[in-house]
C-alpha cells in the first residue's frame, strides 16, 4: 500500500493515528526526534519505518517526505511556543510541496477557519492557510476536547479538567468531546479518500457533555468523584500559560455547532464519554 509519513508520530494524535494507519495496511513513516526511543519502538513493533525528522528544518522533512502520498501533520504549542507552532507547520506545509505530497490531513483544532482570540486556535488558522497557499490538498481535522483531559497525567487532569476549566466555562456548559483514539481512526479513514476529503475541514464531536454531567458519568463508573485539586485560575495561567484560560473562557462566553453527525457519518462507533469510561483504553 501507499505511504505516509506521520509527523509527531510519537505524540499523542500522531501515535493513534499511525497505529490505525498501520491497522489499515498502509506503510507509515513515523517521523520524529527520538527514533530509538521507546514510543518510536512500539510502533516499530507494528510495523511502522522511524525516521529521524527536525520539524525546525526544511530539508529534512522533504527528505522524510519523499515518495509519501500523505502526510499527517500536528504540532504542539505546549512544548514549544505559539510561533514554533507556527514556524514549524510552515516547514512542513514548504517540505511537502516541495516533493508532491498528494494529501495532508491536519490535526488542528478549534471552531473553524476563524480568528477567535485563542492563540493555540489562531496559529492552526494561519498553519493550514500556509498548506492552501502552496496548492496542497488539505483535510482540517477539528477535535473539541479530547476525553483524556479528564485522565492523562500529562494534561494535569485534577488541576484543569476538574477544577479550573469548569469555573472559567462552566460546570453545566455542554463541551464536545472525542477520544485520542478515534481521532486516529477518523485520520487513517480520511487518507482513503483524498477526493472525497481533500480541502474539508471537519469539527469532531462523538459526544456533548458539560463537566458535571462528566463527573456523574465518572461516579456511575468507578463509584467515586474524579480527584480535584483546587487551584486560583491565576495561579492556573502562571503555570500553564494563558492559553487554556483564554479557550475556557471563550467557550463560557460562544455558542457554536457541536452536531456528532459529521463525526458519525465518518466512524458510527466513536466512542461516547460514558462507552470511554468503560473501555479502560483511558
Amino acid at each position: 500500500m501507499a505511504t505516509v509519513a506521520v509527523v509527531g508520530a510519537t505524540g499523542r494524535q500522531g501515535s493513534a493515528t499511525a497505529r490505525h494507519l498501520l491497522a489499515a495496511g498502509w506503510d507509515v513513516r513515523a517521523l520524529t526526534r527520538k527514533p530509538t526511543g521507546s514510543a518510536a519502538r512500539a510502533l516499530v513493533s507494528l510495523g511502522a519505518e522511524p525516521r529521524k525528522v527536525e520539524l525546525e528544518d526544511v530539508a529534512s522533512l522533504r527528505s522524510a517526505f519523499d515518495g509519501a502520498i500523505g502526510v499527517f501533520n500536528v504540532q504542539n504549542p505546549m512544548t514549544s511556543s505559539i510561533e514554533a507552532e507556527i514556524r514549524q507547520g510552515r516547514n512542513v506545509a514548504e517540505a511537502a510541496a516541495g516533493v508532491g505530497v498528494a494529501h495532508v490531513v491536519y490535526g488542528a483544532a478549534g471552531v473553524g477557519d476563524v480568528e477567535t482570540g485563542v492563540p493555540s486556535w489562531d496559529s492552526k488558522v494561519v498553519v493550514a492557510r500556509a498548506f492552501r497557499e502552496r496548492g496542497l490538498a488539505l483535510t482540517v481535522l477539528r477535535p473539541m476536547a479530547f476525553m483524556e483531559l479528564m485522565t492523562d497525567k500529562g494534561f494535569y487532569p485534577s488541576l484543569a479538567v476538574w477544577s479550573v476549566m469548569p469555573r472559567l466555562a462552566g460546570a453545566s456548559r455542554p463541551i464536545g468531546w472525542l477520544s485520542l483514539d478515534d481521532l486516529g481512526a477518523i485520520a487513517a479513514h480520511v487518507f482513503t479518500a483524498p477526493d472525497q476529503w481533500a480541502d474539508a475541514d471537519l469539527a469532531l464531536v462523538a459526544d456533548v457533555r458539560s463537566i458535571d454531567e462528566c463527573r456523574s458519568l465518572w461516579y456511575d463508573e468507578f463509584g467515586h468523584r474524579p480527584r480535584r485539586t483546587p487551584i486560583p485560575a491565576w495561579l492556573f495561567e502562571r503555570f500553564v500559560g494563558p492559553d487554556l484560560p483564554t479557550m475556557w473562557r471563550w467557550l463560557h462566553d460562544h455558542d457554536f455547532d457541536m452536531s456528532v453527525d459529521p463525526t458519525r457519518s465518518i466512524l458510527p462507533g466513536a466512542l461516547t464519554v460514558r462507552e470511554w469510561l468503560a473501555s479502560g483504553d483511558r
